[in-house]
């Protein structure tokens, strides 16, 4: 019976439809690691491939029914196309759903590799401080060799923050959705603590250096001062000594 056989496709339809709400769209999904969240967007691409590949199997469902029904008295079939106009709201309802559900962990993944990708400059960033301080730590030499030291070091704190502005927004984003979140905390503590360490330590060196560079010059100020003087009284006893002056008679330039 063709009524029988209509209603057994409608049917198989319906079961398909019902299992994957149940598969994809009605369970309670949690994200607690990389790996998770990246399996669910590859589930979630499959599964709305596959539902639209059965679109074809529903425009053959729709196809026969519409032909069954216009050859019979429409009385005798109304439920049939009541059950196919369910089929076909359902069908289109659970593709809806599986789009825009495919399409929000789309987003999440791309938000989770971008913060990586942030982190990973920042971090980068602060590898480049670490060294840098390192480099300053015990440094040799005089004013104008510390002052490049610390120009070196003021050039890199100049920093923008539009980094760690977004790193703080793309977090914010994931946990509230509760996407791996205990994962993302725990990269931000340490991140956030690492940064205000070495943020402190630049600060420390910065004024360590300003100290450094205050007491060259004043070494060099005083060196200077000295070299004028020994140049003076070195021009004054080769003078004395050209004339023949006697030791005896500048006791004072003698001593």
């Amino acid at each position: 019976d063709k009524t029988v056989s209509l209603r057994k496709d409608l049917s198989e339809m319906h079961e398909w439809i019902t299992q994957a709400e149940e598969e994809y769209l009605e369970r309670d999904f949690e994200y607690k690691t990389p790996d998770e969240l990246q399996k669910a967007v590859e589930e979630l691409k499959r599964a709305k491939e596959e539902a639209m590949q059965k679109e074809v199997k529903v425009k053959l469902i729709t196809d026969s029914v519409n032909n069954f029904i216009a050859k019979a008295p429409p009385a005798a079939h109304e439920a049939l196309k009541k059950e196919l106009d369910v089929l076909i709201t359902s069908y289109q309802r659970l593709c809806s759903r599986l789009n825009g559900k495919c399409k929000t962990l789309e987003e999440v993944w791309a938000c989770w590799r971008e913060l990586l990708s942030y982190l990973d400059a920042e971090n980068k960033w602060l590898n480049e401080i670490e060294l840098k301080l390192k480099a300053t730590e015990n440094i040799q030499g005089g004013a104008e060799e510390i002052s490049e030291s610390l120009d070196s070091l003021e050039r890199l704190m100049r920093h923008p923050e539009d980094n760690r502005n977004q790193i703080r927004e793309l977090a914010q984003t994931l946990t509230d959705g509760g996407i791996l979140d205990e994962l993302i905390n725990e990269k931000l503590e340490k991140f956030n603590t690492r940064w205000e360490e070495l943020q402190q330590e630049a600060v420390r060196r910065q004024k360590s250096l300003e100290q450094s560079i205050q007491s060259a010059q004043e070494t060099d100020k005083t060196l200077r001062l000295i070299q004028e003087s020994l140049a003076v009284i070195d021009k004054q006893l080769t003078a004395y000594i050209a004339d023949r002056v006697d030791a005896a008679q500048v006791p004072q330039e003698a001593q």
